[in-house]
């Protein structure tokens, strides 16, 4: 009799596989996209069906934006096999994977006005001299690293 509540509640109550994503940044606020899906500002979270890559943006006004593929591993109730067991259990399965990125400031926003011109000016310098073939002036070598000079006695 007892068999037969366990197997009439397995029937009745399935079970629940929930798989989701979260997004956090640091500093937060960042817009998200997962896969080209835009899933919010930073902390986000968002469902999800296959575990595999996924293709990762964010963006914040003031920060270099980030562009990554990160991965979602299957934890073992994921597995063919277990996955049947734990999809007939009236036990939920909640499958978090989290993602976390540190945001690096921008260089306009990074740099006072001035230094920032600066910067831009000797970098097109760098890239003028590279496509014209000319090669960076080589810094010339301390005095301790020369070798040593001979005295002529011809040892």
């Amino acid at each position: 009799m007892i068999r037969l509540v366990l197997i009439a509640m397995l029937l009745v109550l399935p079970g629940c596989l929930q798989r989701r994503i979260r997004v956090t940044s640091d500093p937060p606020g960042a817009f998200v996209w997962v896969n080209d899906t835009e899933i919010g500002r930073t902390p986000a979270e968002t469902t999800f069906t296959f575990f595999g890559d996924y293709d990762v943006r964010l963006e914040l006004d003031g920060y270099e934006p980030v562009h990554e593929m990160r991965r979602a591993k299957a934890p073992l109730h994921e597995y063919p096999g277990p996955d049947l067991v734990a999809a007939a259990l009236p036990v939920k399965f909640k499958t978090l994977i989290e993602w976390h990125f540190d945001l690096s400031p921008s260089l306009e926003h990074a740099l006072p006005p001035d230094q920032l011109d600066a910067e831009m000016v000797e970098r097109a310098r760098r890239l003028r001299r590279q496509t014209e073939g000319l090669e960076e002036p080589v810094a010339p070598k301390p005095a301790d690293s020369a070798p040593a000079e001979s005295d002529g006695a011809g040892s």
